[in-house]
């Protein structure tokens, strides 16, 4: 777990590896630089008191920096960092496609899509970790996505239940060998899409 970074930076899983490439500087960039502090999930042992305004801690919770506005598919959401608006596409997995303008839905698309909003209903409270590069090319925020409430590492929770397949992208690769056995131990055991998209199964990367 990296240690957490100043407040006007971008703190990431690599420490102080410097970006490939850096996005132009925005209002919305900005507000992450001061939100996104950690490159990890930060573990809370000690519980905060919601009537006293705290976030609801249990076992393994983490610190919010940001609050899921809506799912938008699978791998895909939008949250509100500070007040600012962010599309955020989830690294290193890929869920079958459900509502990509031009393309049809894939087996198991649906069912991914609604799985993520189960896990991340309107409202609640997540961690955002970036790796090194901070967007894709259709201006995403790229991140690993952790529940606050208990530190459900969702990137990860969607490849080990079967609703996605490995995508790599380097240089973000901090979490690539945990995604890689996690799908390989969902496609042997014919979990989710797995056993559901046999005939046409998604390609790994």
């Amino acid at each position: 777990m990296a240690h957490p970074g100043a407040a006007t930076r971008i703190a990431r899983p690599g420490g102080d590896r410097p970006p490939t490439r850096r996005p132009v500087p925005r209002p919305a960039v900005l507000l992450l630089a001061a939100t996104i502090l950690a490159a990890g999930a930060v573990l809370a042992s000690c519980g905060s008191d919601p009537e006293a305004g705290g976030e609801p801690r249990g076992p393994g919770a983490v610190e919010g920096n940001a609050t899921v506005v809506r799912v938008v598919d699978g791998d895909t959401l939008v949250a509100d960092l500070g007040g600012a608006e962010e599309r955020v596409r989830l690294i290193g997995i890929d869920t079958p496609e459900s509502v990509k303008q031009g393309a049809p839905v894939e087996c198991f698309g649906k069912e991914a899509s609604k799985h993520t909003g189960e896990l991340l209903p309107e409202g609640t409270r997540v961690r955002l970790v970036l790796d090194v590069e901070e967007r894709d090319r259709y201006e995403r925020l790229l991140a690993y996505v952790y529940r606050a409430s208990d530190g459900l590492f969702v990137n990860l929770a969607l490849a080990a239940d079967g609703y996605a397949g490995l995508l790599t992208y380097p240089p973000n690769v901090a979490h690539t060998d945990e995604f890689r056995r996690a799908v390989a131990d969902a496609r042997a055991a014919g979990a989710g899409l797995w056993g559901a998209c046999a005939a046409d199964p998604p390609v790994d990367h």
